[in-house]
C-alpha cells in the first residue's frame, strides 16, 4: 500500500513537474504579439523613410551600433557587464548578418520587447524597456529608415565573451516579465501637449533613463517614468556619474532654466556646463539634430520633475575665496598651475567655451566618478553643427599621479561653495586602470 502511495505521490509530482517546464518552455520561447503581426511592409515612401531618420537620431542608435571607420549601423561595438562583454549588432538592412529578413512584425518585437526572430532574446543592454513606449507610427516609420535609407553591410556579428552557463537567454524572459513594460506610452490627460511630446521622448526614444536613472541588484532601472522617485534621479555606469535631470539644485537641473537646457542640448554648452563623458557621444549624434520643438518639450518635461531636498541638501551659493587664502591647502598650486588657466582661478570658467567648475555638477555630487574620470582622460571632442569645438579638457593621466588627482579634485569639491567632498587616491587608482584616455576622433555619424 505504501508503495502503491508513493509511485502515485511521485507520479503527481513527476507530472506537475513536466507542466510547469511546459509552461516555462513556452513563457520564455514566445513571441510577444505585434499590432504589425502578418502586415506587408509599406512600399519605400521618401517622407516615411526621412521621418524614420528622425526617430533613428531622436533614438541614438548609432551610439551603440555604430564604429568609427566602419559602415553605419554595421555593429561591434564593446559593452561591459559584470557577467562579461557583450557586441552590439549589425542593424543594416544585409540578409546575411544584418535585419534583411525581419518583416515589420520582427522589428517591431525587437525594438520594443527584446525578442530577435525564433524567440532569442536580447540582453537589456538594448533599451528596449525604453523603447517599448514608442508609437506604432514610429516604428513603422523607423524600420522604412532602416530597410531603405540604410546601406547594407556584410559584417559578422561578435559572439559575447559571457560563459556558459550564464549566457544562456531564457532567464532574460523572467526578467522581463518582472521589470520590462509592455505598453507603449499613454498620455497623462491632465498635462498639455508640450509636457506630454517631452515625457514622450525622454521616456521613450530619447531613453534619458538607461543612464540617468539608478539600478536595481537585478540591473533594472528603478522607475521608468515619472511616477517614481528614483526616475532620472542620477546614476554610476560606465565610469561616469549621468547627473539627476530633476529639479535637483546641486546635482541636477535646479538651477537651469528651460531656454538653458535647450541650449545644452542643441549646441552642446550653456553657462552652467559643457557635454562630456557618455553624453558627448549622445549630443554629437542625437540632441543636436532634435527639432526646436522637441528640444522645448524635453526642457519642459524635465522642468516638471520636483527634486528631492533631503537628498540634494542646501542649495548651493558661490562662495569667493582671497588670491592667497589657499595657498597651502592641498592641491591649490596644481589647480593654479594646470587648472586655473582654463577654468579661473575663481572657479567661474569662461563663459560659452570654458565651463565653470565653481557650483559644477560634478563638483558637488558625493559620487566622484565624473571629475576623476574627466581629469584622468579628458574630454572627447564636441561636434555642432559640424564644427569640431576648438578647446577641450586635456588629459592628465600621464602629467598627474594618482595622489596629485585626489588632491586637486578634493580642492575643486571643496572650494567656492562646493560641497562634494575628499576624492581618496586610490578611487582616482581605480579609474585609471579602468578607463582609457578619451577619443580624439569621437564617432560622428552622417547616415545619409
Amino acid at each position: 500500500m505504501n508503495n502503491r502511495r508513493f509511485a502515485r505521490t511521485a507520479g503527481w509530482l513527476v507530472l506537475a513537474a513536466a507542466v510547469a517546464a511546459g509552461v516555462l518552455a513556452w513563457y520564455v520561447t514566445r513571441e510577444p504579439a505585434s499590432p504589425f503581426e502578418k502586415q506587408a511592409a509599406a512600399s519605400a515612401d521618401p517622407a516615411l523613410v526621412s521621418r524614420g531618420e528622425y526617430v533613428a537620431r531622436v533614438s541614438d542608435c548609432v551610439a551603440c551600433h555604430s564604429l568609427p571607420g566602419k559602415a553605419p549601423f554595421a555593429g561591434g561595438l564593446e559593452m561591459a557587464t559584470p557577467l562579461g562583454a557583450i557586441h552590439a549588432t549589425n542593424i543594416t538592412p544585409d540578409k546575411k548578418s544584418g535585419i534583411g529578413a525581419y518583416s515589420l512584425a520582427d522589428f517591431d518585437r525587437a525594438v520594443r520587447h527584446g525578442v530577435a526572430p525564433g524567440g532569442r532574446r536580447l540582453y537589456p543592454a538594448m533599451p528596449y524597456p525604453s523603447y517599448v513606449k514608442l508609437s506604432d507610427d514610429d516604428v513603422r516609420a523607423m524600420y522604412a529608415f532602416f530597410m531603405q535609407g540604410v546601406q547594407p553591410a556584410d559584417q559578422a556579428n561578435i559572439p559575447s565573451s559571457i560563459p556558459w552557463p550564464l549566457n544562456m537567454r531564457w532567464p532574460i524572459a523572467l526578467w522581463n516579465g518582472v521589470f520590462a513594460p509592455s505598453e507603449t506610452y499613454e498620455a497623462n490627460t491632465a498635462q498639455d501637449a508640450l509636457w506630454n511630446r517631452g515625457a514622450y521622448i525622454v521616456q521613450g526614444p530619447g531613453h534619458c533613463g538607461s543612464c540617468h536613472t539608478p539600478r536595481g541588484l537585478a540591473f533594472n532601472e528603478k522607475a521608468l517614468d515619472d511616477s517614481g522617485k528614483p526616475f532620472l534621479s542620477g546614476a554610476l555606469l560606465d565610469g561616469w556619474y549621468a547627473p539627476s535631470l530633476r529639479q535637483d539644485p546641486n546635482t541636477g537641473l535646479g538651477r537651469w532654466s528651460e531656454p538653458e537646457i535647450v541650449q545644452f542640448l542643441k549646441v552642446g554648452r550653456n553657462k552652467h556646463a559643457v557635454v562630456y563623458g557618455s553624453m558627448t557621444e549622445a549630443f554629437n549624434n542625437s540632441t543636436q539634430f532634435m527639432a526646436d520643438e522637441d528640444l522645448a518639450a524635453i526642457a519642459h518635461y524635465l522642468k516638471s520633475l520636483p527634486g528631492d531636498p533631503q537628498r540634494d541638501g542646501t542649495p548651493w551659493q558661490y562662495q569667493a575665496v582671497a588670491a592667497n587664502a589657499a595657498a597651502d591647502v592641498p592641491g591649490a598650486h596644481t589647480y593654479a598651475t594646470r587648472c586655473a588657466s582654463c577654468h579661473g582661478i575663481d572657479g567661474k570658467g569662461q563663459p560659452e567655451s570654458m565651463p565653470p567648475l565653481a557650483g559644477a555638477t560634478s563638483a558637488l555630487a558625493k559620487e566622484s566618478a565624473s571629475a576623476i574620470n574627466i581629469t584622468l582622460n579628458g574630454s572627447q571632442r564636441v561636434v555642432a553643427a559640424g564644427v569640431p569645438d576648438a578647446y577641450r579638457m586635456p588629459a592628465f593621466r600621464e602629467q598627474l599621479s594618482d595622489q596629485e588627482i585626489a588632491q586637486v579634485l578634493s580642492y575643486v569639491r571643496g572650494t567656492w561653495g562646493n560641497n562634494g567632498g575628499v576624492v581618496d587616491a586610490a578611487a582616482v587608482n581605480k579609474l585609471r586602470g579602468h578607463t582609457d584616455p578619451a577619443s580624439s576622433s569621437p564617432i560622428i555619424l552622417h547616415m545619409r
